[in-house]
């Protein structure tokens, strides 16, 4: 029995760097869906359409709400009419033929201040561009 005492286990692994590198991953993802979260967390009720579609998101989508007394709201912040066609015609320049706009109205807002969105879509030369619905029973 002599020689029987066991050497380290060969080709053990170091876990601690895979360890740091999942935790990051993770706290990358907890902040992602916390900017998903804000977008939409603007108290607004959506119409209800008895063929909605889900909202399938697209990488170059910019938000557009509009609430019950018709004011307007990107990035979660007020935002005049004038400002919103800046705003939407530097997002064209920056995407060219990509860019699509999705426009979030409030149920009880009155139709005009959609199509005035609409218009400035039309405008700067974005044409893709909707009006969402909640799909039914939400």
């Amino acid at each position: 029995m002599a020689g029987s005492t066991k050497g380290p286990l060969a080709g053990s692994v170091n876990m601690m760097p895979l360890i740091d590198i999942l935790f990051q991953i993770v706290i990358f993802f907890l902040i992602a869906a916390q900017i998903q979260v804000q977008e939409r967390s603007l108290p607004i009720v959506l119409p209800q359409a008895s063929a909605a579609m889900p909202l399938v998101g697209k990488p170059k989508e910019f938000f557009v709400h509009v609430d019950r007394e018709g004011h307007c709201f990107a990035g979660g912040v007020f935002i005049d009419l004038p400002t919103l066609e800046k705003n939407l015609n530097q997002a064209a320049i920056n995407n060219p033929q990509r860019q699509s706009v999705v426009i979030r109205a409030d149920k009880k807002c009155e139709w005009e201040h959609v199509v005035a969105v609409m218009n400035i879509c039309n405008k700067v030369g974005i044409s893709d561009y909707r009006v969402t619905t909640a799909e039914p029973g939400t």
